[in-house]
């Protein structure tokens, strides 16, 4: 740490931060212990697909995009951007030009996707009082986010979260954060920050845990054998696997 600092800062900046860290990942761990059959998306596709065909795609796309933007420019220091020839100009560029798309894409997507939820009937069925709580907090991070970059890039904010927000959120991972940083970082990535942590402490209580699923097992289960029971099967020999079962 540079400095003193006030008691809401240690709390906002030190404390919160691993509060929610912990919460995340010991709920993770909880819920794939005790309710692995509750770890799903909870899909609704079957009671409706015009909407969702739509809203989907976007999120999905449009997030995948942006976290990939937030990893780059949070954990990666800009020296090594320098250092493989990438000039803060073209890092800026770049970020705005892939953020601000993959950013309207995802409240796009999300916006589909809750107005769905709401006036689909079966669907507005299903949904729980913590689906409804993380899409509030979800919105909110990502209007967060794009209100920073509007304002970074629209009205000319002279603030370089490289230098401030990303060297704080990095030492959060080797236990040396420093709240000074944050504390001068303006309020909206203030508010941003405070959001996404409250998302992550959520995270493992919403339907937001199949992010973690991927489906390796497909790659070495044994095929599902199917075999006719009918009596007709054609002038061709059964192949291997396709033989006639007993009656």
């Amino acid at each position: 740490m540079t400095g003193p600092d006030s008691t809401v800062d240690i709390l906002l900046w030190l404390v919160f931060p691993y509060v929610c860290l912990v919460i995340l990942v010991g709920g993770l761990v909880w819920r794939y212990r005790y309710d692995k059959f509750g770890w799903t998306t909870r899909s609704s596709q079957l009671y409706e697909r015009r909407l969702l065909r739509w809203g989907s795609p976007l999120f999905h796309f449009g997030i995948l995009v942006v976290l990939l933007g937030h990893v780059m420019g949070l954990l990666i220091p800009a020296s090594w951007t320098d250092a493989v020839g990438i000039s803060q100009h073209a890092y800026h560029v770049m970020a705005v030009a892939l953020g601000t798309v993959a950013g309207f894409c995802t409240l796009a997507g999300i916006a589909i996707l809750i107005y769905r939820r709401r006036t689909v009937g079966p669907v507005f069925s299903a949904t729980t009082k913590m689906d409804k709580v993380m899409y509030a907090v979800l919105t909110t991070v990502i209007v967060l986010g794009l209100a920073n970059t509007a304002v970074a890039n629209i009205l000319g904010s002279e603030y370089d979260y490289r230098t401030g927000l990303s060297v704080w959120f990095r030492g959060i991972f080797y236990f040396q954060p420093d709240p000074a940083l944050m504390a001068a970082a303006p309020i909206g990535f203030q508010l941003h920050a405070v959001a996404a942590f409250a998302l992550f402490a959520l995270w493992p209580f919403t339907r937001l845990v199949h992010a973690f699923t991927a489906p390796v097992g497909y790659l070495t289960r044994p095929y599902i054998v199917y075999r006719s029971r009918d009596a007709h099967l054609g002038s061709r020999a059964p192949r291997r696997g396709w033989e006639r079962t007993g009656s």
